[in-house]
This record gives C-alpha cells, structure tokens and sequence, in this order.
C-alpha cells in the first residue's frame, strides 16, 4: 500500500511567517496582481505597466519573507524597507492602471496602504533590536 503526503503549502507548513499579517495581505495581493497584469497586458497603453506592476508587487512578499529569516534586527530593517520601497511602486503602479482595471485598483491600493503602515511600525522597531544586548552583567565587552 502506497501511502501519499498532502502537498505542503505556505499555510500548512508551519512556517511562522505565514502569521505575519503584512506577509499575508501581499500574498494575497500577488495572487490579485496576476489578474490585474492579464488585463493590462490587454490593452496597449498599459501593456508596459502590467509587468512593472506584477514585479513590483512579487518584491513585497519577496523582501518581507527574506527580511523576517535574518537574525539581526539591522538587517530585517533594511530588507524590511526594500519591501517598503515595492509597497510604494506598486501604490504607483496601481494608480496609473486605475483608468483599465477601474475600483479594483482602489481595493488593491487600501491593501498596499495598511502594509505600507505595518512597515512604518515594524521598521523603526527592528532596527532597534540587537542580537547580543550590550553591557550584559557577568560579561567582559
């Protein structure tokens, strides 16, 4: 008897930054951003702007799953804003499609916008952190 394993997904897998909300509204974001770039390639006029926009939106997710697996707080802060600088292109982005994919740019860009606000808040907050606390008692500097 051949036994099979249930594929492993982001959600079954375990993996603790499958919790971080920021990381899951731009997954669901890339996931809506693959539609958004079918239409656009569509038409002429924005052709262009579907591949800048899927890209742009890909980097979110991509930046915060990189950032959330360093150890140091200065390096999560620093990854942290590249997906900071995507949030902002996409908001770009979105807003020049607005005239082919109409309100849905609207919904996509109020996800962007409370990713945009978590990064505001996590960012200050992971560069502050250290990996080994200075001046710890009983330890020689």
């Amino acid at each position: 008897m051949t036994h099979t394993l249930a594929p492993v997904t982001e959600d079954t897998s375990n993996d603790p930054l499958a919790k971080m909300r920021a990381y899951s509204l731009a997954r669901e974001l890339l996931e809506a951003a693959w539609l958004d770039a079918k239409t656009l390639s569509n038409d002429q006029l924005t052709d262009r702007i579907a591949g800048q926009l899927y890209a742009a939106v890909a980097s979110i997710s991509a930046n915060l799953g990189e950032g959330y697996s360093r150890s140091s707080g200065k390096d999560r802060s620093r990854i942290f804003e590249y997906a900071l600088g995507s949030v902002r292109e996409s908001m770009v982005w979105y807003r020049a499609a607005k005239p082919v994919i109409g309100a849905v740019a609207t919904e996509r860009l109020n996800k962007l916008e409370e990713i945009r606000r978590m990064l505001l808040a996590i960012i200050p907050r992971e560069r502050a952190k250290t990996i080994r606390p200075k001046n710890r008692p009983g330890l020689a500097t």
